[in-house]
């Protein structure tokens, strides 16, 4: 099942209501006693249903999750829809300048101190959850790609594995190799990292990115799976397709 209901973030938008997407395994209303393992996830309403996904394909998880049984909490925050570049702002921890865009504030710092110190603890106030490092993971594409990693390298205290499919590397590529290096990570952490092959021609030099910062990562002791998705696009039906290669590391042990 799905809880839906809406927050504010007074940090980022005042009083603006935002969606929030709970997923809950079948198992959660007849096993009154177990916890679970949660995924945080960028972009909730791209997460669960088609008829609130801005293009109008959502990733399908509801339908994965079921049907794999899969025990797991799943909390999907909406994105900040406004026009003036409301979800760049938010899902960048560096601040960028694109022709075609404008100059781009960053605001991710702000997004990510209010996941882990304001919505993590609603989560785990209101759900039956393992809140520990351990057993709490965060997932996200494109700009929710970049905040993963962004999220995995900078607050690994709570977070301990992430998924960041066709990840923004493109944002500002020497921060984050500067972000790499300075970071400090725990030896168990693990991110599974991933690029569609059709998308490498969106931005210059994304494959040589792509591969630069799988190799720092690696080199930084943490636990990688890094993959160039065969006939991959950058769009939901697409990272529907990897569903199951980031669910398994996710939960690998």
């Amino acid at each position: 099942m799905v809880h839906k209901w809406n927050v504010t973030i007074p940090e980022l938008t005042g009083d603006e209501e935002r969606g929030v997407y709970v997923y809950l395994p079948e198992s959660y209303d007849y096993e009154p006693d177990k916890r679970y393992p949660v995924l945080y996830m960028f972009d909730g309403h791209n997460v669960f249903f088609d008829s609130d996904a801005t293009y109008g394909k959502c990733w399908g998880m509801k339908e994965y999750m079921d049907y794999t049984n899969t025990q797991l909490i799943i909390a999907a925050v909406e994105c900040n829809h406004s026009p003036d570049n409301g979800r760049l702002k938010e899902y960048t921890p560096f601040p960028f300048s694109e022709p075609k865009i404008g100059k781009i504030d960053a605001r991710g710092r702000l997004t990510m101190n209010w996941f882990v110190h304001t919505f993590k603890k609603e989560i785990d106030s209101r759900y039956r959850t393992l809140p520990d490092r351990e057993h709490t993971y965060i997932a996200g594409s494109s700009m929710g790609g970049l905040m993963s990693l962004y999220a995995l390298l900078e607050y690994n205290r709570y977070f301990s594995r992430a998924a960041a499919l066709s990840p923004s590397l493109w944002v500002s590529p020497i921060k984050l190799e500067q972000m790499i290096r300075s970071a400090r990570i725990q030896p168990d952490t693990v991110l599974y990292m991933d690029y569609g092959q059709k998308e490498m021609g969106n931005h210059a030099n994304i494959r040589r990115q792509f591969a630069r910062i799988s190799s720092q990562l690696i080199e930084k002791g943490m636990l990688v799976e890094s993959r160039i998705v065969p006939g991959g696009t950058h769009c939901e039906a697409s990272w529907e397709k990897q569903i199951p290669f980031f669910m398994n590391t996710l939960l690998y042990s």
